[in-house]
């Protein structure tokens, strides 16, 4: 495993980062349009260097929301007509959630493979590392019944964790219990104002990332992007930590872009334009209804799809759906709407990899 410089507060920084694009930034209005396909094309992000100074964070990422967070109006209409789970009627499918564990593929350093361990927690083998995004291995999350599919990968049958790649820092996307089975020596890449968080808990090798930046671990680059979301994880932090997702890109040029937690809107067509050539794009179909309440920080399963085209990804994996419920829609109506909004858009079929828990593909470079 290559070493990369541990900075003197106990976080390791980002080598051979990109600066965020204060355009990008400021720029928050919706300006994706239509949904629209890219050519792909093989040309590896180049970003400049971050100072290697230790880094202060803001004490908010609020100037960073898409839309305002719920305010005591919205908070009054959920309680009176609003529901947190599905009607009896939408989980009398839950045996038939798609549940299909198998062996973790053979991957080489000029493949990659995914495989869904069950809400946003994937196991990606890419330029010869093992990957986690936001690993969540526990059975119960706080505030959450327990999951209804089991996980998809037993953690003792993970070979080396390589690296982590961390979204934001809700409880569903940020596990401690998990995390706590981790060597304290496994680099982690989170967003920033997070990294102290991983610190406190010991973890030594800890690199923060602000949006459009990025840094590099044996030759594979992870780029943090821009996600429509928000963060909060106690009384008081709401926003002290940023949100996004992560562009993995291999020596080959292959690339994976995982969305974290998101909502749709015109960041996804930025992140194609700044990383052109993706392959797979793990997208969130589920947690969107009721839709006034989840608008701004979740997918419906055609807004995955148009996602998918915005960014300009040639195949897409379905996530956030099936493992927790978070949220009043069906439980088996994520998988049939994306399908079929999959269909509706004209894309191969074969390009729609939607898994089962469990389930596993690879892609091979070309």
């Amino acid at each position: 495993m290559t070493q990369t410089q541990q900075q003197p507060q106990g976080t390791e920084r980002a080598r051979r980062a990109g600066t965020a694009d204060a355009a990008d930034m400021a720029d928050t209005a919706d300006t994706a349009g239509a949904a629209r396909a890219r050519t792909p094309v093989r040309r590896p992000a180049a970003p400049a260097a971050v100072p290697r100074s230790p880094r202060l964070w803001p004490k908010s990422f609020a100037d960073r929301l898409t839309a305002p967070l719920p305010g005591l109006r919205a908070f009054a209409r959920f309680a009176r007509e609003g529901a947190l789970r599905p009607a009896p009627a939408g989980l009398a499918d839950i045996a038939r959630l798609p549940f299909a564990p198998g062996p973790l593929p053979r991957a080489d350093a000029r493949t990659v493979a995914v495989t869904w361990a069950g809400h946003a927690s994937w196991v990606v083998r890419i330029g010869g590392l093992t990957v986690l995004t936001d690993p969540v291995w526990s059975r119960r999350i706080l505030g959450t019944p327990a999951r209804v599919t089991p996980v998809g990968v037993a953690w003792d049958a993970l070979p080396r964790v390589d690296a982590v790649v961390i979204s934001h820092n809700h409880y569903d996307h940020l596990d401690a219990p998990t995390l706590k089975r981790l060597p304290r020596g496994t680099p982690l890449f989170v967003p920033a104002g997070l990294g102290r968080w991983f610190v406190r808990r010991r973890f030594t090798r800890v690199t923060e990332l602000d949006w459009w930046e990025s840094a590099e671990l044996d030759g594979v680059r992870f780029g943090f992007v821009p996600a429509h979301h928000w963060s909060k994880r106690g009384l008081r932090d709401t926003c002290r930590s940023l949100w996004g997702g992560w562009v993995l890109t291999d020596a080959e040029g292959q690339r994976v872009y995982f969305a974290g937690d998101t909502g749709y809107g015109h960041w996804f067509a930025r992140i194609g334009e700044r990383y052109p050539g993706i392959d797979l794009a793990l997208l969130p179909i589920g947690a969107y209804e009721p839709r006034w309440w989840l608008r701004d920080v979740h997918c419906d399963p055609e807004e995955a799809v148009r996602a998918a085209r915005d960014v300009g990804a040639r195949r897409m994996a379905p996530m956030h759906w099936g493992t927790f419920l978070l949220s009043a829609e069906p439980v088996l109506e994520p998988l049939e709407r994306v399908r079929a909004a999959w269909a509706a858009a004209g894309l191969a079929p074969g390009d729609l990899w939607d898994l089962p828990v469990g389930g596993s593909r690879v892609l091979g470079p070309g």
